[in-house]
């Protein structure tokens, strides 16, 4: 099977205790799991960053361990979604955005912006947000996404304040998510949260043959795919990352 173009399946994270003698090698040294989990994958979504700012040496380190053609996904600082008007979060946005991340290069992708979930759609709140995100980086093109958790963004002036911006909707799969499809933007972003642990692959066959003829059909329109398996039994994410990659193409999109 020929892999469409611009796809790339990962996983949240790479340090995960439970994944050793699942995923990673017993015997893999600690400080090698995002080499081994790099080579494994196209893309790794960093959640740590939600809580706090990472050190320039580690953004330095990560850069260099992986291979080309790989992304990095950001999860953006909390102190920015979580004030009761995101008009206000200037501050927090350079802050976060200030920390050193551009020593990625070209292995820095999209950056997620997950809304609280009693966040309700205000259309100048959130189109006052939207401008305080920038397209560049020391040099580097920035893409966002957001992540709402509240039903009220399933409208079409919602839809209008991304697409004016080139800001992709996260497509969730998960209980606690509205399920949100709408081109938005030049690439999608999904986030599939409904792994069970007695199903090996976390998902079983028909989802996952469905979430790949989804990004086959995002692919065909011209658009870049992610898609992250993440979180409900994490300990699958891994076996259904890998699943799924392998309906797309028999390797990662490196190079």
């Amino acid at each position: 099977m020929v892999q469409p173009p611009n796809i790339r399946v990962g996983i949240g994270g790479w340090t995960y205790e439970p994944w050793r003698g699942v995923f990673y090698p017993d015997k893999l040294p600690h400080r090698r799991e995002l080499e081994y989990a790099s080579q494994a994958f196209g893309a790794i979504e960093i959640n740590a960053t939600f809580y706090g700012r990472q050190s320039p040496k580690s953004w330095d380190a990560w850069g260099k361990v992986v291979p080309d053609g790989f992304r990095f996904a950001i999860k953006g600082s909390r102190y920015s979604v979580t004030r009761p008007k995101l008009a206000d979060a200037e501050e927090a946005v350079e802050t976060f955005l200030a920390q050193g991340m551009s020593a990625l290069g070209d292995r820095l992708g999209p950056i997620l912006w997950m809304f609280a979930a009693r966040r309700k759609f205000d259309r100048d709140d959130i189109a006052a947000f939207l401008d305080l995100l920038p397209t560049s980086l020391d040099g580097l093109p920035l893409r966002h996404v957001i992540e709402p958790r509240h039903e009220s963004f399933r409208d079409d002036a919602f839809f209008a304040l991304c697409r004016a911006r080139d800001v992709a909707i996260v497509f969730g799969d998960a209980d606690d998510v509205p399920c949100i499809e709408a081109d938005t933007a030049s690439f999608t972003y999904a986030r599939l949260k409904r792994m069970r642990e007695e199903v090996a692959t976390g998902y079983g066959d028909a989802a996952l043959d469905g979430f790949a003829e989804r990004a086959r059909g995002w692919s065909g329109q011209g658009r870049d795919s992610y898609l992250f398996l993440i979180n409900g039994a994490k300990v699958r994410a891994p076996a259904a990352a890998l699943a799924l990659q392998q309906r797309l193409a028999a390797a990662p999109l490196h190079g």
